[in-house]
């Protein structure tokens, strides 16, 4: 009896110090993490028939095209279902190429959410440790304190490199055609030094350089190029088959036939540049399917921990409005009996929103390619799903957004 008792208590402290060893600065496991031993079937996941879609989703989702510019792709599923899913518009509107339901985006700021999922398996795995100095990655790196928790929380004070490495070309008239490497923005930093924003963990900013450097960190570890890690680690294991990482560092042509259209106007189609070649922050291609299947492989556990996703999904900065926060590479939405983890995406001309309601098991996805205020008048489409109102500007009625 004694014994039973003991080996009782031993595998409850056991449990306790693996759910709180994400809060560990120095520690982490050594082994990958196993998952579940079902079979993970995508193609189950995704089974969609159009005659028994949600009339009221549709509904909303024509007017928002028809009336409020909307023009991208959408999925939405409860409880492991997808309830609607459509294509609204154009693929590129020179052309009058329509979108078609697997057509690739490219997820701007939503790839964030797939680099942290990268960066917490590398922890799991004992290949780094989130209170690393990114000196001890890149010796030569400017700033000093500067770890992998504060760029996941984006806390690091760093500038933005996306404004430093345009002003760079531009003052020093190169050629903006071919893109910049990960590790060709970090040589660069490391030559000009630019001047930091504020003093490492001061502030919540957040900023493009944080996961731009965590993508470099990836490559750095691994030993391969980004886009071969979250292949292999994150997109084959999660049967996401319609997803890629394309950096204008390889590619002289994306080759995807979804452009964006920016400044609320067919006029202004955006042509990739010097800044598609950096990714981590960006550069995830993938469709509204694709990212379904990657947020029911999260919540199956089959990318990171269920513990592992807990600290992710962890208020790391102080409350805004009483709701919002960011975690490591997720907004998130807090309250009585209330969570939401998502994030936006706004980068020539792509807009997006992806949304996963924890609690009530529904995950809204929206992939835009004319950017304009069509996604501040979704507020009904939350209420109907019994989603809380996500939008920042919905607590004090000025609808502004923030920062992506």
């Amino acid at each position: 009896m004694k014994r039973s008792v003991y080996t009782i208590l031993m595998l409850f402290a056991t449990s306790l110090l693996s759910m709180s060893s994400c809060e560990n600065n120095n520690a982490s496991p050594k082994k990958a993490y196993t998952a579940p031993a079902a079979p993970f079937n995508p193609s189950e996941i995704l089974r969609y028939d159009a005659k028994h879609s949600d009339k009221k989703i549709d509904e909303f989702f024509h007017w928002l095209h028809n009336k409020a510019g909307f023009n991208g792709n959408i999925l939405v599923a409860k409880g492991g279902h997808i309830l609607y899913e459509n294509a609204l518009g154009w693929a590129n509107h020179l052309t009058r190429d329509s979108l078609k339901i697997n057509s690739q985006f490219q997820l701007a700021s939503v790839t964030k959410t797939m680099t942290s999922t990268a960066i917490m398996q590398l922890w799991e795995r004992g290949k780094i440790k989130l209170d690393q100095d990114v000196r001890d990655f890149f010796p030569d790196f400017p700033y000093q304190g500067v770890t992998i928790r504060l760029l996941l929380t984006h806390r690091s004070g760093m500038m933005n490199y996306v404004y430093f490495v345009d002003d760079l070309y531009r003052a020093n008239h190169w050629s903006e055609k071919k893109g910049i490497t990960n590790a060709e923005a970090m040589e660069l930093i490391a030559k000009y030094k630019p001047a930091p924003f504020s003093k490492p963990n001061k502030h919540f900013l957040y900023n493009n350089s944080n996961f731009m450097v965590l993508g470099s960190i990836i490559e750095k570890v691994t030993g391969e190029s980004y886009a071969q890690y979250m292949k292999d680690n994150i997109f084959k294991p999660a049967g996401m088959m319609h997803t890629a990482v394309y950096s204008k560092a390889v590619y002289d042509k994306i080759p995807v036939d979804v452009i964006g259209h920016d400044r609320n106007s067919w006029r202004y189609s955006v042509v990739p540049n010097v800044l598609d070649g950096p990714v981590g922050d960006k550069g995830i291609y993938s469709t509204v399917g694709d990212l379904y299947l990657f947020d029911q492989a999260l919540r199956e556990g089959r990318l990171i921990k269920p513990a592992t996703q807990d600290s992710a999904y962890t208020d790391r900065n102080p409350m805004i409005r009483g709701h919002f926060n960011y975690g490591y590479g997720w907004r998130l939405f807090d309250g009585a009996n209330e969570k939401v983890v998502y994030h936006t995406g706004w980068w020539h001309g792509f807009r997006h929103i992806f949304v996963r309601d924890l609690k009530n098991d529904v995950t809204i996805v929206v992939l835009g390619n004319l950017c304009n205020g069509s996604l501040l008048h979704l507020d009904n489409l939350y209420k109907m799903e019994g989603v809380p109102v996500i939008r920042k500007g919905a607590y004090n009625g000025s609808g502004e957004t923030s920062d992506d």
